[in-house]
């Protein structure tokens, strides 16, 4: 029969066994470890500090105030060997336990060593003096070795869930959408915006094939993932794979994407995961709509002009006829409104490329709103014979500081939208104050806006259906005017009336 000291040496080894193939939580372990080296060596406290990079730190105690553990923690920073000084340890501990009454009179230290490195070190205190024997520290160093290894291990797992919740998070905090596909298609997981994107969630969408959730409306630019397997993709590790189309949304309308697939290969070349990454790209085809129209627009409203000064300009050369000087006169004021009209097109396109490239100045000086207004009405009324111009400002309005060549271009935007979408009728140009900003109104007595058209009206080249049918512009003015108002501190809107006519409103600050 074994001696009693060999059995019980025996169980404590079978038991650190047990943890270090049933438990992979670090602080489990380090308890577990420290509980049974106390039994172990009838000691009535310790700790286990580990390694981390150049420091020590005290990862468990037992039966150790903190203000002790504080007192211990220069000793932990000068550990260099395999053990420590136990003779000063000693000598610290009864200086500790005199003042501190902690009754903790010898202790002995055993490194963890694993992978031939030093993890850590297991502090076991007695509350009576005698010393540890050579058994007592060779039992603890056979405890210490197996123990290190559940130290290892567990430290290990705890790497593993760590970089599994940063990739969890890299993930969900994606602005792109990700799918991470198996080999035989089915879905693993998405992240947040792929939710967004698609419109089912993780739960909806987890465990089903690839080309149930990923439907296109019709068929893609490019070749689907099904297309480019059946051709032997991938070939190789970086062998992406990008296709672009209208991707079907569990409600509409679709959304316009673009998916790259990355595979993940095994080590004898088989595929193991794909990762897919779904961008939305609404906002470049909305850009690439918009660059389509802007030449459009442009193309179109630049070639009457040219075409009408070419015209008459040709006419008036013809050497087979003599003109009178009413009908030169008549030619001559056409070129000049058309090149003039032209010449405003360019300033706009030039105003409207300098505002997205931020470089849109303002130059403020003392401004009477009022004046300004006046003097635009007269100079708009000798151009339109059916509507009538009238100025209303309160008697008190303030100056304000504004740019003066840009708050006229708002108001003869404004004014010259309203002669050009109202047959006839008044066109009134008003002004209010409030106690921290000025508001402006141009409103007519025309047939007014559509409200479908009201969300983007002061959006860069729109232009109704009606606009474009029945008068010339390249849609510019209101998003110019937009500009100028917001580059002042102020706004401008649309003020919907009931009755007829439309009615754009726009503030100053005061």
């Amino acid at each position: 029969m074994l001696p009693d000291f060999r059995v019980r040496q025996r169980d404590y080894l079978l038991e650190i066994t047990r943890t270090i193939t049933q438990e992979l939580d670090l602080q489990k372990v380090l308890k577990r470890i420290l509980r049974i080296a106390i039994e172990m060596l009838a000691g009535q406290a310790g700790l286990i500090a580990l390694k981390e990079a150049n420091s020590w730190r005290v990862a468990a105690g037992h039966g150790i105030p903190a203000a002790f553990l504080r007192y211990l923690e220069p000793l932990l920073a000068e550990e260099r060997a395999a053990e420590l000084d136990v003779d000063e340890l000693n000598r610290m501990l009864k200086e500790l336990t005199y003042t501190a009454s902690q009754g903790l009179l010898n202790g002995t230290a055993i490194s963890l060593v694993t992978h031939g490195q030093v993890i850590g070190v297991i502090f076991i205190f007695r509350s009576y003096p005698d010393l540890f024997s050579a058994n007592d520290k060779q039992l603890l160093q056979s405890f210490a070795d197996q123990a290190a290894i559940a130290v290892f291990n567990a430290r290990l797992y705890s790497q593993v869930i760590l970089e599994k919740q940063r990739l969890d998070a890299l993930i969900d905090g994606a602005a792109d959408g990700i799918l991470i596909l198996n080999a035989d298609h089915s879905i693993e997981r998405v992240n947040d915006a792929f939710e967004r994107i698609c419109g089912q969630t993780d739960e909806q969408v987890r465990g089903k094939r690839h080309d149930e959730v990923i439907d296109w409306a019709r068929k893609p630019d490019g070749m689907t993932l099904e297309e480019a397997e059946a051709q032997g993709w991938p070939l190789t590790t970086n062998a992406h794979l990008y296709v672009e189309g209208d991707l079907k949304r569990s409600e509409p309308p679709n959304v316009p994407v673009g998916i790259t697939y990355a595979p993940l290969l095994t080590p004898d070349g088989q595929v193991r995961n794909i990762i897919v990454t779904v961008r939305d790209i609404t906002h470049f085809r909305n850009a690439d709509e918009m660059k389509a129209t802007f030449i459009s627009i442009v193309s179109h409203e630049l070639k009457t002009p040219v075409a009408l000064i070419k015209g008459y300009a040709s006419t008036l050369r013809r050497d087979d006829a003599r003109w009178d000087k009413h009908v030169i006169q008549d030619s001559l004021a056409v070129i000049e409104d058309e090149a003039d009209r032209l010449t405003q097109m360019i300033e706009d396109l030039l105003d409207a490329s300098r505002l997205q490239a931020g470089g849109l100045t303002m130059n403020r000086t003392d401004l009477s709103l009022p004046n300004l207004a006046q003097r635009l009405a007269e100079r708009f009324q000798t151009q339109t014979k059916n509507h009538t111009l009238t100025v209303d400002f309160p008697a008190d309005f303030p100056v304000i500081m504004g740019d003066e060549t840009r708050i006229e271009q708002v108001f003869s935007n404004l004014i010259s939208n309203a002669i050009k979408y109202s047959q006839k009728g008044r066109i009134q140009i008003s002004g209010d104050l409030r106690p921290e900003q000025v508001i402006i109104t141009v409103s007519d007595e025309g047939p007014g806006i559509d409200p479908h058209d009201m969300p983007h009206i002061f959006d860069r080249f729109y232009r109704s259906d009606t606009a474009v049918r029945k008068t010339k512009g390249a849609g510019l003015g209101l998003y110019l005017a937009r500009a100028i108002v917001e580059a002042h501190g102020g706004r401008i809107w649309l003020d919907p009336q009931h009755g007829s006519g439309a009615r754009v409103c726009f503030s100053l600050p005061r």
